[in-house]
């Protein structure tokens, strides 16, 4: 069954994240000699270097979220990450509704949003810019517009490595662009182009993907399916007879393996919060410390486990299904703030593990009317036997009283 649902998760979620805008050097108004498609939000970026004098030409494609939204394109002089990025937003005049394309410098400031992003001129070479929107005069910004991005920059001597930034907001105050969406893919827009040679290095955001997705598939997989199927076994195994004290040890070894299994994806999410102090999932972070809490009071209670004559013993069951169903119930939880956080809200991804829940509530609901249907049948039994007993006293005693 794991390796079943691992298999599911990198199907669904690599195809989804892959996804790009084809990439095109051709626009109404030049031709370009390279271009690439970026790996997020379905943006490309085309380019013509022009080596004898250090100029590159380019024009980025991006796309509108919001009517009243924003794109921004940008090159980090420095390092591979927004902060101290030199940007190109363009959005709606809140005025007019045409559109504007402001310069803006993302200083720590901005990441902390402690202040509005105000537009200012750049401190680097750039030569000119424009923006257009697909369509000419006649496009209309809107959901999913696609917006063009032209600039001119005068690069150093013999460098040609650069860093790309880029993002798309739901909103503008004023001129002000306010902050923009949070998922992997909105976190992760960033890569560096070597313009001479047309190559993409990777950079650190390629293992930060890579750890974002095992721990999504870890946590998935342990506090998602096997913790409640481990719950299952408990509730519905126990109370057949012919199974003896062998419902326990599956009980007790599902358990166990999605405590390990769900202690390893708890400490790559703690590592993934080390490598990204800026990004904050407050709700998410949350739901899983209090998850990894209360697993890891059920596995201690097992070493405290009283025997069954012990009269303490019938406490310590009341805590053990408290908490064991307080942990599959937030664990569950937490599987979907997850998708919401890695932007698969509405991903082939999140519909399997729905299928996965819902075929596992279905087998609940016929063990469960099974066990009704067993209790009730029980019951009827006893009632007929008792009534059984009573006739056989009462005929007893008649005749006693006869003789």
């Amino acid at each position: 069954m794991i390796p079943f649902l691992s298999l599911l998760f990198l199907l669904s979620l690599h195809p989804h994240r892959a996804f790009t805008a084809h990439c095109t050097a051709t626009t109404a108004t030049k031709t370009f000699e390279k271009c690439m498609s970026l790996p997020s939000q379905q943006a490309s970026i085309a380019w013509t270097f022009h080596r004898h004098n250090s100029t590159l030409d380019l024009v980025f494609s991006g796309t509108f979220i919001s009517p009243s939204g924003w794109v921004a394109w940008g090159i980090n002089p420095n390092s591979p990450e927004m902060t101290g990025t030199r940007a190109l937003i363009t959005f709606p005049d809140p005025n007019s509704g045409q559109l504007v394309l402001l310069p803006y410098i993302l200083d720590p400031t901005v990441k902390l949003q402690k202040s509005p992003l105000l537009s200012r001129p750049l401190d680097i070479h750039l030569l000119s810019s424009s923006a257009a929107l697909y369509g000419g005069q006649m496009g209309t910004v809107h959901n999913g517009a696609t917006i063009q991005i032209f600039a001119t920059l005068k690069l150093k001597p013999n460098k040609t490595k650069i860093h790309h930034v880029w993002n798309r907001g739901l909103y503008v105050q004023g001129y002000s662009p306010t902050i923009h969406p949070t998922t992997i893919n909105d976190l992760s827009s960033v890569t560096t182009i070597d313009v001479l040679s047309g190559q993409s290095a990777s950079g650190p955001n390629t293992n930060i993907k890579t750890l974002k997705l095992v721990h999504g598939i870890t946590n998935a997989i342990s506090w998602g399916v096997l913790l409640p199927t481990g719950a299952v076994t408990a509730r519905y195994l126990r109370h057949i007879h012919s199974l003896g004290p062998m419902w326990f040890y599956v009980h007790a070894g599902i358990q166990l393996s999605a405590f390990l299994l769900g202690t390893a994806g708890f400490a790559i999410g703690i590592h993934l919060g080390q490598l990204s102090p800026g990004r904050v999932y407050g709700i998410h972070r949350k739901l899983g410390f209090a998850a990894f809490f209360l697993g890891s009071l059920q596995t201690l209670a097992l070493l405290f486990r009283p025997k069954t004559t012990n009269k303490f013993r019938k406490y310590w069951k009341s805590y053990h299904h408290f908490v064991g169903y307080a942990c599959v119930i937030i664990g569950v939880v937490n599987v979907f703030q997850g998708f919401e956080v890695m932007g698969e809200g509405g991903s082939y991804a999140k519909l399997m593990y729905c299928l996965c829940l819902s075929t596992l509530a279905g087998v609940c609901v016929a063990l469960e009317v099974n066990s009704w249907v067993i209790f009730c049948r029980k019951s009827k039994e006893e009632q007929l036997r008792r009534e059984g007993i009573l006739r056989g006293q009462e005929k007893t005693f008649g005749s006693e009283s006869r003789s």
